[in-house]
């Protein structure tokens, strides 16, 4: 058999980790254009613009702890027969959306308080993190999500 359930739990992991990359980039884009506007105004905002332009990179890494779980815990689980293989391919691309989702929101927030800080003398930074750290839940929930799911199939 050419695809096997091990090939397709891997694959759905690498899904994840591709979403949590996708994600992760067009929200650090996003948000890193906004900081180049911003320090072009006021160069003393660069600590807040570093901070904030990052916080949608650790979708990339969410995604990442799903595709090691599934080559560590999971694969060698699998039954090599049934619908195993589907079953967490369909777990890994619930994680890519949720990730790539959540870390392009994200960027979006982060590039409006990065707009907001030489507006407001940066003191719009502990706002923009508090907003942006709501957008970043659905991301840890696509996570524990997906270990809620692999332990309720009894792959964990």
């Amino acid at each position: 058999m050419l695809i096997t359930p091990s090939s397709l739990a891997v694959l759905g992991g690498a899904l994840a980790l591709a979403g949590g990359l996708l994600g992760s980039s067009i929200g650090i884009a996003t948000a890193a254009s906004a900081g180049t506007a911003t320090l072009s105004e006021d160069r003393g905002q660069f600590r807040s613009v570093i901070v904030l332009a990052s916080l949608p990179m650790t979708q990339s890494f969410y995604g990442l702890i799903v595709l090691i779980f599934i080559i560590t815990a999971i694969v060698p689980k699998l039954p090599e027969t049934g619908g195993a293989g589907f079953m967490v391919l369909g777990i890994g691309l619930m994680v890519a959306a949720a990730e790539c989702f959540s870390a392009i929101h994200q960027g979006n927030v982060c590039a409006s308080g990065i707009s907001l800080l030489p507006k407001t003398k940066g003191q719009i930074f502990t706002h923009s993190m508090m907003l942006a750290v709501f957008v970043e839940l659905l991301g840890v929930l696509g996570l524990v999500f997906a270990i809620m799911a692999f332990t309720m199939l009894g792959l964990m």
